[in-house]
């Protein structure tokens, strides 16, 4: 299996892939008191990190690089700025993930060894997300048979087999499942292999549909002339294509150099086409921002967030300036801040009557100042439940001022009153 995971994700053995493949002690940080040292590596598919105690026997945690939504240089989270000092700035790094998974704080012995994961990780993110369809599925198959291989050595069983079928929700019989192992297995030693591997995975990911649509349109020789493609591009998908689109695509997709040197599209180079945005049923004038954003503020729906602070449920859950961050990262354009007297004069966030964790108001707000435009330049509104006194009320006045700057609109943002909400842009 391992010799196959290089080919399926086109990854090229460089040294920050290797760095992630060695892997390293981290100190995991998750409070004053518990500072654990970690083993976290990168598996073999090159998809997924193990992270491993020193306790003998103790199988290892994982998570999927697709499942990291960014990962953090410094101090930036509650956790590190509340359990670790100033001074271990640079020698610190998070990794934030998707959805509502904790994220994971560390702290290194250099500011170097703390770059090192912090670019790794990028660029395998960045691979991860460059990878096409047929890829990340090849990905995705990998770790499923990864998982199926029980004794890791490479080879799979027909017992393997089975359970690898069901882990990717396949439901066939016993007599199949016999039928296509036999069909792979030519070196007759009751396992699969390597190339027999490969030929697995091209058999059970065949698509009959594909042959049928190619078939039809691949009059010039059993392959796609340029106006084969044209008519399939029309009749099909319904674009307004023409000679000169369809040679395009012939020369991005196209894997065979003899076909593409004849204008021709072969099954392979149809597939590809099929994988990337290209064959994508979404119109690709609608990604950026199409619509007329020149209208008031209230002739829109409005990304918007309730109880924004909230990790998990609104009764006894954390509440967190990181939900703000996730929110925001999303391009959410409407926050909202419960807001109550805090201890020693200081205002406080938190779900009013309830067991919710509490967080400082102020703190809510750099949060809010250090991400609002990272992902959308439209202007986002603070939606302020204030349960405050008027003391308190004043330094939530002050520290939105302080803080915000002059991101905050405090008047009209023309020389008069006006009659309508001003417009996003």
């Amino acid at each position: 299996i391992s010799c196959f995971v290089p080919k399926c994700l086109g990854l090229k053995d460089n040294e920050d892939l290797r760095f992630l493949l060695d892997g390293a002690k981290l100190t995991k940080i998750r409070s004053k008191s518990w500072h654990k040292s970690r083993y976290f590596n990168l598996m073999e598919d090159c998809r997924t990190i193990m992270c491993s105690s020193k306790k003998l026997g103790k199988k290892g945690n994982t998570f999927l690089i697709e499942d990291i939504e960014s990962v953090r240089k410094g101090r930036q989270t509650e956790g590190l700025k509340k359990h670790t000092d100033p001074d271990e700035e640079e020698k610190c790094f998070s990794i934030m993930f998707k959805g509502s998974k904790k994220n994971l704080d560390f702290m290194v012995n250099s500011k170097e060894e703390a770059h090192r994961w912090v670019t790794s990780l990028e660029k395998l993110m960045n691979h991860a997300q460059n990878l096409s369809k047929k890829q990340l599925s090849s990905s995705w198959f990998i770790s499923c048979m990864r998982k199926a291989d029980k004794n890791k050595d490479n080879k799979m069983t027909l017992k393997e087999l089975k359970h690898f079928l069901r882990q990717v929700n396949i439901e066939v019989d016993d007599t199949y499942v016999e039928e296509i192992f036999k069909k792979c297995d030519t070196s007759n030693s009751g396992t699969l292999e390597d190339l027999e591997i490969e030929e697995f995975y091209s058999l059970l990911t065949k698509r009959e549909e594909i042959d049928v649509i190619y078939a039809k349109y691949a009059k010039t020789e059993g392959e796609m002339s340029a106006r084969d493609l044209l008519d399939f591009l029309l009749n099909e998908q319904r674009e307004q294509a023409t000679i000169e689109s369809a040679l395009k695509l012939i020369e991005k997709h196209e894997l065979d150099e003899a076909a593409k040197q004849k204008k021709c599209m072969t099954k392979d180079g149809f597939v590809m086409y099929l994988n990337q945005e290209d064959g994508c049923i979404f119109n690709p004038a609608h990604s950026p921002v199409y619509q007329d954003m020149s209208q008031p503020l209230n002739h829109y729906f409005i990304s918007s967030s309730h109880n924004t602070y909230l990790m998990e449920d609104q009764l006894k859950g954390p509440s967190s300036t990181e939900a703000y961050v996730k929110a925001l990262m999303k391009s959410c354009r409407c926050v909202e801040l419960d807001c109550w007297d805090g201890p020693n004069g200081e205002p406080i966030i938190y779900h009013g009557y309830t067991l919710t964790s509490k967080i400082l108001f102020k703190d809510v707000i750099r949060a809010i100042k250090d991400y609002a435009f990272k992902t959308s330049p439209y202007p986002v509104i603070l939606s302020l439940e204030n349960h405050c006194t008027v003391e308190q009320q004043q330094l939530m006045a002050h520290h939105l001022i302080d803080i915000l700057g002059s991101a905050l609109v405090t008047k009209p943002l023309g020389d008069t009153m006006p009659a309508n909400l001003p417009s996003p842009e």
